[in-house]
């Protein structure tokens, strides 16, 4: 065991004294003139992860006997350390793998082997069949949020690191998931850009008044330029207010259908054009998305993701919400056409 001290030296046969070698004491051979060096015992660790549950090992043998950790063992001299990890995982588990990266090293002191040094990699399985080891009772795999208290607190740091580099990956995933679906994507299921709802609600009158100004100078836009400021403005934030109820769940596919069908029948009446009532849509989804940019929300890939997800949930209930404008501006129109006229 490394923790054990030498008594004599490994060449001659004679005594092993302590000697200093720049200021530490090391074990010396007097008639061989030789240090003798302890150094830390390489182990490696492997972090294996399907859908979310780990695999970890159930110790057979001292130190730690009945315990749980993660597939560990020590490197052998002529081997590389990422051999070692693939030749200890598959002797622990029966899974032949591959290493994807390194995940933590960590130095530590333990009272049965003495110095360690951790060397803890992510790897995926190519081959194998799962199966205990000679040194194993049992293995098995642990859903990540229910992982038993590990043997080696070298293990435990480890994992912990593997999850918080994960975190935002699987964020995404989840959310993506949950975004690939137009039913969920109209009520509020955890998706990322859920966080963005309030920064919305809360920056209404702001973006309310952004459009106001834009649209009262746009020339896509004229018969607004006459139209009173007010009720143009109660006007818009009624629709950013639907926007913001429709990402919290509260407003349904139904409410846009009638609501928006409605508008454009009373647009037709007030004689806006229907490319001018569509354009003002358009410029109201353009400043919510500038407003979600103007957030910096830009610096890791999950902030980038959260922005994408937010401009497909405002792209989804916009277009909804002009396609019914425009169905109901041509319903009006058709009410209002006089029978023979060929319009």
């Amino acid at each position: 065991m490394n923790n054990r001290k030498r008594k004599y030296c490994r060449y001659c046969g004679g005594r092993i004294r302590q000697k200093q070698e720049n200021g530490i004491p090391r074990e010396y051979c007097p008639a061989c003139r030789v240090f003798f060096y302890d150094n830390p015992l390489p182990v490696v660790s492997m972090i294996l992860v399907e859908e979310r549950r780990v695999l970890l090992v159930k110790r057979k043998n001292r130190p730690y006997r009945g315990k749980w950790c993660l597939p560990s063992g020590f490197a052998e001299t002529g081997e590389s350390i990422l051999d070692a990890a693939v030749r200890e995982l598959e002797e622990e588990t029966g899974i032949q793998g591959r290493i994807v990266q390194l995940r933590d090293v960590d130095s530590c002191s333990n009272s049965f082997y003495g110095d360690l040094l951790f060397l803890t990699f992510e790897m995926e399985q190519t081959g194998g069949v799962l199966q205990a080891g000679d040194d194993a009772e049992a293995v098995r795999f642990f859903p990540l949020t229910r992982v038993p208290r590990l043997a080696f607190p070298s293990n435990s740091k480890a994992l912990q690191a593997y999850l918080e580099g994960k975190k935002d990956h699987w964020a995404i995933v989840d959310s993506f998931t949950l975004a690939a679906d137009e039913a969920i994507m109209q009520e509020r299921r955890n998706l990322l850009s859920d966080r963005l709802v309030a920064l919305i609600e809360a920056s209404s009158d702001h973006i309310a008044r952004l459009w106001l100004k834009d649209v009262r100078g746009s020339r896509s836009t004229p018969t607004y330029h006459l139209f009173d400021q007010e009720l143009l403005y109660h006007r818009v934030f009624l629709v950013i207010s639907h926007f913001s109820d429709w990402l919290s769940g509260s407003y349904h596919g139904q409410n846009i259908i009638s609501y928006y069908m409605h508008l454009g029948r009373n647009r037709k009446r007030e004689g806006f054009g229907l490319s001018e009532v569509i354009s003002a849509l358009s410029l109201t989804k353009k400043h919510l998305w500038e407003f979600a940019l103007s957030q910096g929300m830009w610096d890791r890939p999950i902030d980038i993701y959260t922005i994408m997800e937010l401009e497909r949930r405002i792209s989804l209930f916009f277009d909804r919400a002009t396609y019914h404008v425009a169905k109901g501006y041509e319903l009006e129109s058709s009410r209002t056409t006089p029978a023979g006229s060929g319009k």
